[in-house]
């Protein structure tokens, strides 16, 4: 496992970048996965506005006007933070790199370099505003159209703020554990691990659904341009959770690989995460394996702070999410183009992506929950509504072959 890729680098490459501490493996894949998403969904709005079926939005703005106060105060607040942090950490680089998350999310840093960055993003700002009046000497108001190019990248961010504050709400309160810990421990580890996916979807999605309305998009259009995006997205997140070991892995799998999956390479059977990001340690009652360290005589790489392995090894579930997404992701996108109602491909992806979450939590290590006298985990349930729902609502929108 490779926590950063100061990790990866050093253990593929034999190339020590301390730098690289700064880049956590599965924040990297997450980043890979937005651009991903983001560029299937320009694709396909670009092709819908060709159409007709996502109409062209034209707004007015003025150009020409003078930065006004809070403009500059942003700028340099922004330039300031860059060169606090930056500064301190081209002249003190062991130390900040010795807890990289802490250190970002610290009050230490370099005055001089917050003094720095600020006079420069002052200077960026009043060149763009004397630049600005040369083409614009006076006030006017300059009409321009939303591109595809455009509304992606907006709705890109407003999916990720939204879908991270929805993954962290649904994490913290799937198990009452988690309430307290988050609360009681609160520190850098608590904000950014433990996600999930589901309440990223809930509250992600329903923050796209109002991008929609509010930019005149027809809902089920734009829903069928951002869902395979989705999907792929999906995917190249579970490539991060894999190689950095971020827990999100399967239970215990001590049973011998059957004969028929003869062709499976052994650690996609059962495979034991060794410097997972995690340090797993101790007895997982839940997951029916024990963290322990790593030891020389083994002869595998041990990290500083990550050194441990799961005994015995577990399902890898990331690796099969992956397979599975990947190819719901392939299967749909060869049929956007011949499917015409509109609707249909965004409840086929809910369909899918909660029929494969369905099953891969029977493998998985969750806090289960009893709703309406049934036993399951949290995903389990939400997976059941989204397979009904997909179903459902992929039935009715093919039936009525509605085009907007």
């Amino acid at each position: 496992m490779y926590p950063t890729l100061y990790h990866a680098f050093l253990d593929l490459f034999g190339i020590d970048l301390g730098f690289l501490k700064l880049f956590n493996s599965f924040g990297f894949f997450v980043v890979v996965a937005f651009i991903a998403g983001a560029y299937t969904l320009r694709l396909e709005l670009h092709r819908k506005m060709a159409l007709g079926i996502v109409p062209a939005i034209t707004r007015k703005e003025k150009r020409g006007t003078s930065p006004t106060v809070m403009s500059y105060v942003s700028n340099c607040a922004l330039g300031a933070l860059i060169g606090f942090k930056l500064v301190y950490l081209i002249t003190n680089g062991s130390e900040a790199l010795a807890d990289p998350p802490g250190f970002l999310l610290s009050l230490t840093g370099s005055p001089v370099g917050a003094i720095l960055g600020a006079g420069l993003f002052y200077w960026i700002r009043f060149r763009e505003a004397k630049e600005e009046k040369k083409k614009y000497p006076k006030e006017v108001q300059v009409e321009y159209t939303l591109t595809a190019k455009d509304h992606a990248g907006n709705i890109t961010m407003t999916a990720a703020l939204w879908g991270f504050i929805g993954a962290k709400l649904f994490f913290i309160f799937e198990d009452p554990d988690h309430i307290v810990s988050f609360f009681t421990e609160f520190s850098v580890d608590s904000i950014l691990s433990g996600l999930t996916v589901f309440g990223g979807l809930i509250l992600g999605g329903g923050a796209v659904l109002w991008y929609f309305k509010k930019n005149n998009i027809p809902v089920y259009a734009g829903a069928d341009s951002a869902a395979p995006g989705f999907m792929l997205a999906y995917g190249i997140g579970r490539i991060g959770c894999q190689v950095s070991g971020d827990g999100d892995w399967g239970i215990a799998n001590s049973n011998p690989k059957p004969d028929w999956l003869s062709w499976l390479p052994d650690w996609a059977w059962s495979y034991d995460f060794p410097n997972n990001v995690n340090g797993v340690m101790g007895y997982s009652e839940k997951g029916g394996y024990m963290g322990k360290a790593l030891m020389p005589e083994m002869g595998r790489p041990i990290f500083e702070g990550y050194g441990t392995y799961l005994d015995p090894g577990v399902y890898p579930t990331s690796v099969y999410e992956v397979l599975m997404a990947t190819s719901i992701f392939l299967l749909v996108w060869s049929l956007r183009k011949r499917i015409t109602a509109t609707g249909v491909i965004f409840f086929l992806i809910l369909f899918f992506n909660g029929l494969e979450r369905f099953f891969i939590e029977k493998i998985r290590v969750n806090e289960e929950l009893v709703l309406f006298g049934i036993e399951g985990t949290q995903a389990e349930f939400i997976a059941f509504g989204l397979m009904i729902a997909g179903l459902t609502g992929a039935f009715f929108r093919f039936r009525k072959g509605q085009t907007s």
